[in-house]
Order: structure tokens, then C-alpha cells, then sequence
């Protein structure tokens, strides 16, 4: 109040009214000072926060719209939704408080990582855009660049995406890795032998030891590549016990058609531990399988390089099946549609017999060579003959092709458990398969080898077990020895003994009064 008077004693009225105009000419003069020496950043924050919000759904969007059509889990769906969210706003928090010195080495160690990942599908437009994909195709990547299956009781695998080489020389697969890639994984290598029997070292110590194992690619040492493919691979071994027919479609034939189906004929074959005799054998297959022709990586020079690789093959825990749908895509049904196409074979399903009918039914006798074998072959082709059957009497050979068709022309086979059972492959559907069980506790091993697939394949199975005077063993030993009351001692002795009388010794001659109830009940099956 004080201050008031004697403002008004020493200024007159209008006096006053000049000065308040300049004070606030003064305050406005001082505020545009203070603009012009801080530079405060008026940079547009908020509508970069929303261009980035949008690119993020846009990416979500993109993302559950691919799973979608891949058929991925919700969860899986959730998790990289999330990685995508977190990631976002982490960078935006770098944006705000990195200044542009900061913001050029990320982008430098961005293209770096970049390098060594496969680019997005997600498409993305501007500078702001393609910084955010960068990002994000690290941070979403699925899993790591080599996903081992070493678990499997019957067969080991790797299944390498990305920049694979192979080189022969060491037997090894190096998978191309950058420098943050080999710092942030667990570094790990394997060893594949890559014949599907792992279970039996006797058959893995004739297949060759492969590595895979990753490499950076800022390593001097990091091989070149000397031949590139645009096709996938996949490695495996034609060892084993391959040269029994048996083992050439359990362990390789059909373990190589679940791998490799899903490429069409667009992959490239790599076959180490390679047997001409086998290549020559299947080379149908192998040609039905791939488009190119195959590689023996073992004499291979030079490194090849691969947009991905599988090392090793993919196989059923069953012999001669594939029959579990929630693992495999594909079943013994597809398999078998593959062989008739490869080989020509032009019946797809056995003859339906009707009363009547003059169209007799074909029956195939698997004889057997050496042992096993029929002594009486001439003796069951009468007596099927009686029963109203065509007979055909033949032993496979290296000539698939030829066999399959003969094979594929009949409505039943018979034979003895061996190798030459695998032959039921080429039959048609609802076709008869007899498999007859010598002397010495067959049952399991027949179940478990033939009987069991030949239903997953489709057909009618019989079993018929012979009696002790059927067994030519009855020449060797009395009847009270324990390889007739106890097969199962022998056995215990080891494989060798076990194999060495039952399997090597033994041959079969067939009581044809005892075995006619076994062919009058496949015509039956046929009926049906």
C-alpha cells in the first residue's frame, strides 16, 4: 500500500500507463531471448510415438495373420506378439534419450546382425521402418539356426536353416553364424551318424561320423563356398545294413521318403557312406524323390553351400511304418501310392472274389534260396491249385522294379519270415499276406517286423506256425532238446547262436493238409 503512494506522487496518470506498456514489451523481449540462446527441441514426439504404435499393430497383424496360415499355436502367437511389444518400446526409449551419434552405431550394428537372418516377410516403408524390422527379425527369430533331434530312440537328426556347408572332406556341416549369434547360443556341436538304427551299433559303426557344428562367419577360417545350391539338402548314409532288403526300406527307403517328401523333388541329395550296388538298386526311388541327381558328398572336394540342410533322416519308431499322425504329415498309404507310381505298378486294389466268378485269385510263393526254404514247393503249388488259386512261385532280386510288378499283380503272398516279406510293400489293398513262423519263439520278431506293419499297410494279415515235424531241424536234434521245449534258452546264448540254428539251419516243409485251412481262409478275406 505504501509502495502504491509514492508510485502515484512520483508518476502522473498517463506517465504510469507508458511504463506498464513497457514493462510488458520488456517481458516479451526477454522471453524471445530466452527462446533464441536455449533452443529447447521442438522436435514432433508425439505423432512419432503414433506412426511407431501403428507399425507395431501393422506388424502384429502380419504376424498372427502368418501364423494363422501356418497353423501355429496361440501361444506361440502370444509370446512373439509380445517379444514385438517389448522390443518397440525399448526403442522408442533409445529414440528419446540417444543422440545421433548413438543412433548411427545402432543402425551399424543393426545391418550387422541383419547379415545372418533370414529376411522378413513382413514389408515395411520408410528409414524409421526398416530400423523396427531390423530389430524385430532378431528378436522373433524362431528358435536357433540349428534344432538337433538327438532323442529319438531309433534315429538321430539335424535340421540346419540358413547358410549350411558341407564339406567331405572333414565330414562336416558348418552353419554360418555372426559374431553376436555365437555369443548369445550355447555354441554347441554334434556328432550325427546318419543311418536311422541308432539303436544297434553293429549297423552305425559301417555310417560315417558328421559334424555340424557353427562357425562365424568373421572367422579367417571360415570355408567358401565353392558350389552354391538354391535347393535344400539332406545328407544321409546308404551304410548300415543296407543290401538286406529288409534294412533298405526300414532304414533308409522310407525314413528318406518322410524327409524329404515335403520339398516335391526340389532338394538335393548328399549320400555318404555310399554302396553302388544300393544307388543302383534304388535309383528309381531316388530319382522319384529329387529332381537332381545325387551327390557322393564322401569324394566331394569342394565345400557346398546350402540355403538349408537336413543331416540325418526322420523315421517311424515301427519297422517298415508310418502311422502316427500327430508327428508325420504323411502314412504308409502315401508310401505306398509313391512306390506304385514310381515303379508303374497299375493295381491299386486286390481282386474281390464272388461266387461264380471264373477270374481266379493270384497267389505269389516266396521260396526262399538258401535258408528258410521250402522243400516242397512243387507239393503247396498243387494243392493251392486245387483250391482255386493261380500260382506263381519267384525270388526277389536286385531288379525292384521287376519284382514290385510281379509282386503287385498278385492277391496273396506267402513265405517264411525273412527278408523277402518286405516285398508286401507292392501289393495292392486289402491284398492277403501269409507269413509263415519257423521253429524258435518267431512270434514277437514276426509281429514286430511284418505282421504288425503289413495292417498299417493296408492288409489282410495270416499267420501260420509251423509244428516241430515241419522244421527240417527234426533231422538235427531229438525232440526233447531245448530247440524244441525251449527255443528261448537258446536265445540267451546271444544273437549268434540264436541265428546260427534257427535262422541258418532250419528249412520248412510244409504239411499241406495242416496248412489248407490257412489258404481256404484268405479266399475267405478275398470275399469280403
Amino acid at each position: 500500500m505504501m509502495y502504491d503512494s509514492i508510485l502515484a506522487r512520483s508518476f502522473s496518470r498517463h506517465e504510469q500507463k507508458k511504463l506498464g506498456y513497457g514493462a510488458f514489451l520488456c517481458c516479451l523481449l526477454i522471453a524471445l531471448c530466452f527462446c533464441t540462446v536455449l533452443k529447447p527441441s521442438l522436435n514432433p514426439l508425439p505423432p512419432l510415438n503414433l506412426q511407431r504404435s501403428l507399425g507395431v499393430r501393422n506388424r502384429i497383424l502380419a504376424l498372427m495373420e502368418s501364423n494363422k496360415e501356418s497353423n501355429s499355436s496361440e501361444h506361440v502367437i502370444k509370446t512373439k506378439v509380445d517379444r514385438i511389444i517389448k522390443t518397440e518400446e525399448f526403442k522408442n526409449v533409445s529414440l528419446i534419450h540417444e543422440d545421433e551419434v548413438e543412433d548411427s552405431k545402432q543402425e551399424q550394428k543393426n545391418e550387422s546382425i541383419t547379415d545372418s537372418v533370414t529376411t522378413s516377410p513382413i514389408s515395411s516403408s520408410g528409414d524409421d521402418d526398416d530400423h523396427e524390422t531390423k530389430i524385430v527379425e532378431v528378436v522373433t527369430k524362431s528358435g536357433e539356426p540349428v534344432i538337433c533331434n538327438v532323442k529319438q530312440p531309433r534315429t538321430e537328426y539335424c535340421e540346419v536353416n540358413g547358410d549350411a556347408r558341407v564339406d567331405g572332406k572333414s565330414s562336416s556341416v558348418i552353419v554360418a553364424s555372426s559374431q553376436l549369434e555365437m555369443s548369445s547360443a550355447s555354441n554347441s556341436s554334434w556328432t550325427i551318424r546318419t543311418y536311422a538304427r541308432k539303436e544297434d551299433p553293429t549297423a552305425m559303426s559301417h555310417a560315417r561320423k558328421w559334424f555340424v557344428k557353427p562357425a562365424s562367419t568373421d572367422d579367417q577360417e571360415f570355408p567358401q563356398c565353392s558350389r552354391s545350391h538354391n535347393v535344400p539338402a539332406i545328407l544321409f548314409s546308404s551304410g548300415g545294413y543296407t543290401g538286406n532288403h529288409f534294412h533298405d526300406f526300414t532304414d533308409v527307403v522310407i525314413p528318406l521318403f518322410i524327409t524329404s517328401r515335403k520339398y516335391k523333388g526340389e532338394v538335393q541329395f548328399l549320400v555318404t557312406d555310399i554302396r553302388p550296388f544300393w544307388i543302383e538298386k534304388f535309383k528309381a526311388v531316388l530319382k522319384g524323390l529329387s529332381n537332381y541327381q545325387f551327390i557322393d558328398i564322401d569324394k566331394e572336394q569342394v565345400v557346398h553351400c546350402f540355403p538349408s540342410i537336413t543331416v540325418g533322416l526322420i523315421r517311424h519308431e515301427k519297422e517298415l511304418s508310418i502311422n502316427d499322425p500327430s508327428k508325420y504329415s504323411l502314412s504308409m498309404k502315401d508310401f505306398r501310392k509313391f512306390l506304385r507310381t514310381t515303379y508303374s505298378l497299375k493295381k491299386v486294389n486286390a481282386i474281390r472274389v464272388k461266387d461264380g466268378q471264373r477270374k481266379k485269385p493270384r497267389l505269389l510263393i516266396i521260396p526262399r534260396k538258401r535258408t528258410r526254404s521250402f522243400t516242397n514247393t512243387g507239393e503247396i503249388m498243387r494243392m493251392a491249385k486245387r483250391l482255386g488259386y493261380k500260382v506263381s512261385v519267384a525270388e526277389a532280386s536286385m531288379d525292384v522294379s521287376k519284382f514290385a510288378e510281379l509282386v503287385n499283380s498278385c492277391d496273396v503272398l506267402m513265405g517264411v519270415h525273412g527278408a523277402g516279406l518286405t516285398n508286401i510293400l507292392f501289393l495292392p489293398e486289402n491284398a492277403v499276406f501269409i507269413q509263415i513262423l519257423p521253429i524258435g519263439g518267431f512270434e514277437w520278431l514276426a509281429a514286430t517286423d511284418f505282421g504288425e506293419p503289413s495292417q498299417d499297410m493296408n492288409l489282410k494279415y495270416l499267420e501260420y506256425k509251423i509244428s516241430n515235424e515241419e522244421s527240417t531241424l527234426i533231422q538235427q536234434y531229438p525232440l526233447d532238446h531245448a530247440v524244441f521245449t525251449d527255443p528261448y534258452s537258446i536265445g540267451k546264448q546271444g544273437w549268434e547262436a540264436f541265428k546260427s540254428i534257427f535262422l541258418d539251419k532250419q528249412n520248412v516243409r510244409l504239411n499241406v493238409n495242416r496248412f489248407k485251412p490257412t489258404l481256404l481262409k484268405a479266399l475267405e478275406l478275398l470275399h469280403q
